[in-house]
């Protein structure tokens, strides 16, 4: 039978993603897709469901992304957020205006109409986030408005006989109070889905069908030790065991230890092909006087790809290209049409000269948690299943400046520090990410009586559900007491500790 699919349709909004994670918490399976889709090919996915996302701009503009408006009449329920509510709003004959005031985060949302299924079970007054410049001054003829603000006298619309609902704030974000709900009430009260969607089978299904597609050949698989390419290594090793070579290149930019356990843990764990390369002196000769970050991304990457494809062409040619890429991967990489934040490499396509039967993409529907649920079922150490968020140049991008083997060094034991004291704390399932971080900057100490000029470490640790948002962690006073005082006593160069307290927005979660 046909999974239950819903399409989040994606308009430029930042949270996109978050949309289609919240969608398949409910256990309903969901897909992205860009503004750019036609709807003969929308249709061909049979959703049971479409939600338009935010965006970025003002739909009254030509310029800005647009869609027909016939998709208004496929009888299919129809939820838009943000931009997707004014968009509706615009297609369906209502005005769209530049707001008198704009709302921007919290703000109080009065539902006016209680029967509404899309607000059954929220409370009449809760807290919603709001992000929008433009508001709907006029809803469209047939439409009746359902919840309002004391600026947005529509924050809420909806057309029942016609399934279709519009919210001006984001349900999605967890700043919402009643958000999940709402987008609840829209998958099982509006659309009727059933929410049976489950990863039970997944594992065998995959494994079947990897065997179906890799026969008798080789298949090779760049290895970081991340979480999404050590699932992707266990599911090959399950289907194709002594099949699959594993290529961990180590820049030498891994936290202090980490090659080693990557190494422990693929060559006793699983029935595959290991190879390790050491690399760290070519690394760090590339990236000699570089200080832009994202020129220091792009040189790690690119070196850590040539070093991978020269290993490749001497050895493995003519099996399959086997990569960790997970859903958000092949939407950041322009499936949908949201801002770069960020550079990715987590899809890459063979130099002409390296020739593969196919590439294989293991996990190329899942988001982060669902990869993490197939790790778990499939016995990996929740060391590495539940391994925090670590960015693909490593250290290059936590080192704050020009990257030397000496700087290098510094931050392996000064982090080694950090985790070693807040696993003893007990509390490192309270963060949601933690690290430290040498900003390139040295100050001014008095140790043992003599004056000192040595480095800075930053220590950054947030709490978050999604990493859309993040707060900065209230870390008890004694435990940073604690962490500062050993790394001061312990890591050489090091005469300061600082604690960053910034929240995202404003900031990122990395420093690069």
């Amino acid at each position: 039978m046909k999974k239950e699919t819903v399409i989040v349709l994606d308009f430029g909004g930042q949270y996109n993603q978050l949309i289609a994670r919240r969608v398949r918490e409910n256990g309903v399976y969901c897909e992205i897709l860009p503004y750019t889709t036609s709807l003969e090919e929308l249709k061909e996915y049979e959703p049971k469901g479409i939600i338009f996302t935010g965006g970025p701009n003002s739909v009254y503009l030509e310029e800005s992304p647009h869609y027909t408006a016939d998709i208004l009449k496929l009888d299919i329920p129809i939820l838009g957020i943000c931009y997707g509510a004014q968009l509706m709003a615009y297609m369906g004959g209502g005005t769209i205006a530049h707001a008198p005031t704009r709302e921007y985060g919290r703000v109080e949302l009065t539902v006016t109409r209680p029967e509404s299924r899309l607000f059954q079970e929220v409370r009449q007054t809760s807290v919603c986030w709001m992000s929008h410049t433009d508001y709907i001054s006029v809803a469209p003829e047939g439409f009746t408005i359902s919840a309002s603000t004391a600026n947005c006298p529509c924050a809420a619309m909806e057309y029942p006989e016609k399934k279709l609902y519009a919210v001006q704030f984001h349900p999605e974000v967890t700043h919402t109070e009643f958000g999940r709900q709402i987008l609840k009430n829209f998958l099982f009260e509006v659309c009727g889905l059933s929410g049976d969607w489950k990863m039970d089978s997944f594992i065998e299904d995959t494994v079947a069908k990897l065997r179906a597609q890799i026969g008798d050949k080789g298949v090779v698989l760049g290895l970081s030790g991340g979480v999404d390419s050590s699932v992707a290594a266990a599911l090959l090793s399950r289907a194709v065991g002594k099949q699959l070579t594993c290529v961990f290149v180590d820049q030498g930019l891994m936290r202090k230890g980490e090659g080693d356990l990557v190494e422990q843990t693929f060559t006793g764990m699983f029935d595959m092909n290991f190879l390790r390369i050491n690399c760290q002196e070519e690394f760090l000769s590339k990236l000699k006087g570089v200080t832009d970050p994202e020129e220091k991304r792009k040189i790690i990457g690119t070196e850590f790809f040539n070093v991978f494809w020269d290993e490749i062409r001497a050895r493995y040619q003519d099996g399959f290209f086997a990569q960790g890429t997970i859903y958000p991967d092949r939407i950041e990489s322009g499936k949908g049409d949201a801002a770069t934040i960020k550079t990715h490499h987590n899809m890459v396509k063979p130099p002409k000269d390296v020739h593969f039967a196919g590439i294989i993409e293991p996990l190329k529907d899942l988001f982060k948690d669902e990869v993490r649920a197939v790790g778990e079922k499939l016995g990996l150490p929740k060391e590495l299943v539940w391994r925090q968020p670590f960015p693909g140049p490593g250290l290059g991008v936590r080192v704050i400046g020009e990257v030397t083997a000496e700087k290098v060094h510094i931050l392996q034991e000064a982090d080694a520090v950090l985790r070693d004291e807040v696993a003893k704390s007990g509390y490192e399932d309270s963060l949601a990410q933690f690290f430290a971080v040498l900003p390139g900057v040295k100050s001014v100490g008095v140790m043992g009586d003599a004056r000192t000029y040595e480095y800075v470490v930053a220590i950054r640790a947030v709490n978050t559900d999604d990493f859309m948002t993040a707060d900065w962690a209230r870390i008890p006073y004694d435990l940073l007491g604690r962490i500062s005082n050993r790394i001061i006593n312990e890591v050489d160069q090091v005469n300061r500790v600082v604690y960053d307290i910034t929240s995202k927005p404003p900031g990122t979660v990395e420093w690069e």
